[in-house]
């Protein structure tokens, strides 16, 4: 079958290539792909591809072979899933625990932009723990996760300032339901009961200033690649007791299946609205990736599977 395979070479992340056929385990339902998304931090990994690693794990498809223990959706489903690898293929096999079926409604191009950026915006929020009537700074807000996270904070009732350098974007956070957009973090006013840190470089110490007393910071992701440095004595001298709390989406006793059909029913409900920067065909993966690498694509980038 053809699937996107890893070249290690900046340019050309991917070709297409041809590799065995999958065979699905007991637990696990054999998906004819639609449609899948690719996430910049895919970019990096692909920097220096393990032997034998096929990327992607946001894809949504049809069933074509249920599970064999009989768990999961039958054969003929639309769904949506989040396997740990091999998704940027003509098939891939998907644990049942990390599926969610699809309303009529919910295109798979949608669909497909849901996994990663809405399982750690949701997972997020849940860290955070209840939210209405609380003040948030998220950082980074500019991607998918921070488009999710900015639409389900609103949601609950917090109030929250999204840090974007870029105008549109940011038009679009308080469309969303931001109560402040600012280009940088020290154009943020007041103090915050919660920091989302997605940066990292200086915008970490700086985010963490603006805590208020016993507030907490979730660090989630360096996207500026920029190592974070911590002067105890400016902490010391700033937010009182401040919690820093490093934050991964896998880590958790859910599986992945129940919180994608969360997403997916507030996607048919109209309550979430994956921001599509770029569909294309599957064939402009390499390019795709490497504009998103660059930040050429603001949201989600989807590729279908022709």
């Amino acid at each position: 079958m053809k699937a996107m395979i890893p070249t290690g070479k900046r340019e050309l992340p991917v070709v297409f290539g041809e590799i065995e056929q999958v065979r699905p385990r007991p637990n696990e339902a054999l998906v004819k792909v639609a449609a899948y998304s690719v996430n910049r931090g895919e970019t990096f990994l692909l920097e220096r591809p393990r032997a034998g690693w096929t990327p992607g794990k946001d894809i949504a498809g049809l069933v074509i072979q249920a599970a064999a223990d009989g768990s999961g959706p039958a054969v003929g489903r639309r769904v949506v899933g989040h396997p740990p690898s091999g998704g940027w293929a003509q098939f891939v096999a998907v644990p049942t625990d990390s599926l969610a079926e699809l309303p009529e409604d919910v295109h798979a191009t949608t669909a497909a932009a849901l996994p990663l950026a809405g399982l750690t915006a949701l997972r997020l929020l849940r860290t955070a723990g209840p939210v209405a009537g609380r003040r948030i700074l998220l950082t980074g807000a500019s991607g998918g996760v921070g488009h999710y996270l900015t639409e389900l904070a609103a949601g609950a009732g917090a109030e929250l300032t999204a840090v974007s350098s870029s105008a549109e974007r940011g038009s679009r956070l308080e469309q969303l339901g931001a109560a402040a957009v600012v280009r940088e973090v020290a154009d943020a006013t007041g103090r915050f009961d919660i920091v989302m840190e997605s940066v990292g470089g200086p915008d970490l110490p700086a985010a963490l200033a603006r805590l208020a007393p016993r507030g907490t910071l979730i660090w989630f992701g360096q996207a500026s690649r920029t190592p974070v440095t911590l002067d105890f004595f400016d902490i010391l001298n700033g937010p009182v007791s401040a919690t820093i709390r490093q934050f991964s989406y896998a880590d958790t006793d859910t599986p992945y299946g129940p919180d994608l059909a969360t997403l997916v029913r507030l996607v048919a409900q109209g309550r979430l609205h994956p921001e599509l920067g770029r569909v294309a065909d599957w064939s402009e993966t390499a390019t795709t990736l490497t504009d998103l690498r660059d930040r050429h694509i603001r949201g989600n980038a989807v590729l279908t599977v022709s």
